[in-house]
């Protein structure tokens, strides 16, 4: 099996290699394969889609590359179906509507600097979040405080001109408690972490100075997320969604990341036993073994 990455990780912090043990007790020879290099997909049997974070700086080329090994006779995982609603995040309007609790956000085809008052007006928050509708690691993701100085209106406009966006307001418990991150395989929970921003910073990924810790999520999310989880077609083999509590009590969907989540691996010593015994069993019954 390939599992998709990029030609260079830089400072990403990535632990697939955990699962290689496991995958290989099952029967599997695993490869990793820069998603750029486009191989032929016939010679393998399946594709994970591991870590290929810089594809939002290339939607289509990476489009067309899944597509491909779609097309060829590898599996695809996850089912290019999830991929292709889960690519943008106007997904989440879709989780709204199915009745799951998600950050209120709201959705703009492209920035024009006099909208930005009503921005605040619409949340009636006086920091707010902005957001393009693809993209990785907290890329182009920028707090607005009200009102908005000259300088960053021209990022902004500079940024997100002609470009899909969204907006919501900032939760300002994932300063205080951190963002929970919990992870499902074949829609069954496996582990969750907790992730809090360095201060002075909102940004949760480790690459940013966020502090990383393997947690017990409580009961309430536990029943959130499963609720979220079962209500994805087709199922997906792995998955995670990342919750934040909001200013009611209630937990709030931030992302739900189906494509290239980093899975954390090394937080929990039997996750990597888990992720393989799901890509197993889904290959086995795709197969029809």
């Amino acid at each position: 099996m390939a599992y998709l990455t990029m030609a260079d990780a830089g400072d990403y912090v990535t632990d697939y290699h955990v699962s290689f043990g496991p995958m290989q007790d099952l029967g599997w020879v695993v490869e990793t394969v820069d998603w750029r290099s486009r191989p032929d997909w016939n010679r393998f049997d399946a594709v994970y889609i591991c870590t290929p974070w810089d594809y939002p700086q290339y939607v289509d080329e990476f489009r067309a590359v899944l597509r491909a090994i779609d097309a060829s006779s590898a599996r695809l995982f996850n089912d290019i179906a999830i991929v292709e609603w889960n690519l943008e995040k106007t997904y989440l309007r879709d989780i709204e509507q199915r009745g799951d609790d998600i950050v209120p956000s709201t959705w703009y085809e492209g920035f024009e600097a006099s909208q930005v008052p009503a921005f605040f007006e619409e949340h009636k928050n006086d920091k707010l979040v902005i957001k393009p509708t693809v993209g990785a690691n907290a890329q182009d993701t920028f707090v607005l405080t009200n009102p908005v100085d000259a300088g960053l209106l021209a990022t902004l406009q500079d940024v997100f001109s002609g470009r899909r966006f969204f907006v919501q307001p900032f939760i300002e418990n994932i300063r205080s408690e951190g963002e929970f991150s919990l992870f499902f395989f074949n829609g069954v929970y496996s582990h969750a972490i907790l992730k809090t921003p360095k201060a002075g910073d909102f940004r949760v990924q480790e690459e940013h100075g966020a502090e990383i810790i393997p947690t017990a999520p409580p009961k309430e999310l536990l029943d959130v997320a499963g609720q979220v989880f079962s209500h994805i077609e087709p199922l997906p083999v792995y998955g995670r969604g990342d919750w934040v509590r909001g200013p009611d009590g209630r937990f709030l969907l931030m992302e739900l990341e189906l494509i290239e989540p980093s899975l954390y691996l090394r937080t929990d010593r039997n996750a990597a036993t888990r992720f393989a015994a799901a890509f197993n069993q889904r290959f086995e019954e795709l197969a029809g073994k």
